[in-house]
């Protein structure tokens, strides 16, 4: 019986991985499309229809992050918004500071997978995106 117990607690100790946050910056290239909001309150916004996407592009450290907004035909009208990032790494955690003429602000990536990335920003709001998909017509 503590063979078998001990066979069972070694089995879940290693199957156990920790995911090194590092490891969630080679998901962020490509589009974005927010789902969910879980503001610092509690309070939860749905997003059934996004008209613009985010559009991720990072080169070592340093990142850029559009708003586009997808066409019927499979292509995209980049707007004029967008915003440079640097990457760093925080307390084992992954930071976007992003800085312009008016401000400077950060995001930390709390999980990122191919499809799905989940961002808190400094007020404790915590946004959900996942890989945007064209419409197949």
């Amino acid at each position: 019986m503590r063979r078998v117990l001990l066979y069972t607690l070694l089995l879940y100790i290693t199957s156990c991985t920790t995911t090194d946050p590092k490891e969630y910056i080679q998901y962020l290239n490509g589009y974005w499309e927010i789902k969910k909001v879980i503001l610092s309150d509690g309070n939860e916004k749905e997003y059934t229809f996004n008209q613009d996407i985010d559009f991720f592009e990072v080169k070592d450290s340093i990142g850029i992050r559009k708003k586009v907004r997808p066409k019927l035909d499979g292509s995209f009208i980049v707007t004029d918004n967008q915003e440079i990032f640097s990457i760093t790494i925080e307390n084992d955690s992954v930071r976007l500071q992003y800085k312009n003429s008016l401000a400077t602000w950060k995001e930390t990536i709390i999980s990122a997978k191919e499809n799905e990335i989940i961002f808190k920003n400094e007020t404790g709001n915590v946004y959900f995106y996942q890989r945007y998909q064209k419409l197949q017509l």
